[in-house]
């Protein structure tokens, strides 16, 4: 290429959508740059080199040294575990992610998770299935309390589309003192935990998967919840402990889980949690959207306007122990 791109679309998609249709979309929201798809290893490897902004999965970090011109690495993912922060940090390259893009879609389908447990739905289709016309006995959604671990852009998605179901809510975030969309709000802290789950009917985990949340929910915390209560897991399968879930899942000791998200993942074919009627089980699709590429590419051009004018760049990804 004789004209140095100003933003390269690397090669490795994500939930199988076309990198070509983001690089497209990302050509209509900045008609004044250039914006080049590397197609192939090789063209990664001269693109990278040459780009002011490079948006994907990750980046080969030893491509850094000669990267002089590299402002920004737009992640195409919201989490940035498997990104090279540190290096991209010594480099002087920020960082961002796709943090928000997903959190209509999870939300609705936590929400949907839900009202199937409360209308016992899966109980009808497994009915239907059998070619069986019995009736069954449902519950109300309405004066259910909902606790959701998490106030981030999924939480508070979350929170919103819950207005109007009559119902109680707890939020769960790091700093209550911040307040929150939902009735109540409380902290992290053990005992907090155990209060808000003791009067749950249901909890959505919508935080991060980090050292405090990880096993989150484990074998103590089941174990307050109600035996109505519904685990919902919409974030990261790591913050349940799926030992303890199975066990309060066979016995009794709450009435059901929905996991989009599964620890291990994939959930092996022979996994005890595919076998357990109380058990929903999607394969990490909660944030599948036809408008995903569209909202990736606003952020994306708003921060390349961003760097031009010297302002804030939107989701952006602060390396480990930046003060």
């Amino acid at each position: 290429m004789t004209e140095e791109p100003d933003v390269v679309v690397l090669r490795e998609g994500t939930e199988g959508l076309s990198m070509e249709s983001y690089a497209e979309t990302l050509r209509e929201r900045l008609p004044e740059c250039t914006v080049a798809l590397a197609r192939t290893p090789a063209e990664e490897r001269e693109l990278i080199t040459q780009a002011r902004v490079v948006t994907g999965i990750t980046i080969d970090e030893d491509l850094l040294e000669r990267a002089d011109r590299l402002e920004l690495f737009a992640c195409t993912f919201a989490g940035t575990d498997h990104v090279p922060m540190a290096a991209l940090a010594e480099h002087g390259v920020a960082v961002t992610n796709a943090g928000g893009i997903h959190a209509p879609g999870i939300a609705e389908q936590a929400i949907a998770n839900m009202l199937v447990f409360a209308r016992r739905l899966h109980e009808g289709w497994r009915r239907k299935a059998n070619g069986e016309w019995r009736h069954f006995q449902s519950h109300e959604f309405t004066d259910s309390t909902v606790t959701i671990v998490g106030l981030g852009s999924i939480g508070q998605a979350v929170v919103q589309r819950l207005q109007g179901f009559e119902v109680e809510t707890i939020g769960v975030r790091y700093t209550p003192s911040k307040g929150g969309p939902t009735d109540e709000v409380v902290g992290f802290e053990t005992d907090a935990i155990h209060d808000a789950f003791s009067r749950s009917d249901y909890v959505v985990i919508a935080c991060p998967l980090n050292d405090l949340t990880r096993g989150l929910v484990g074998p103590d915390e089941l174990a307050t919840l109600p035996p109505n209560a519904v685990v919902v897991n919409a974030a990261r399968g790591g913050i349940v402990d799926t030992d303890a879930l199975v066990s309060a899942l066979q016995s009794s000791g709450i009435r059901g889980a929905a996991l989009d998200v599964t620890d291990p993942e994939p959930l092996p074919s022979d996994h005890v949690l595919w076998d357990l009627e109380n058990c929903l089980i999607t394969p990490h699709t909660g944030g599948h959207t036809p408008k995903h590429w569209d909202r990736l590419a606003d952020i994306v051009a708003a921060n390349v306007e961003a760097l031009e004018t010297g302002g804030d760049l939107t989701n952006r990804v602060r390396p480990p122990n930046d003060d």
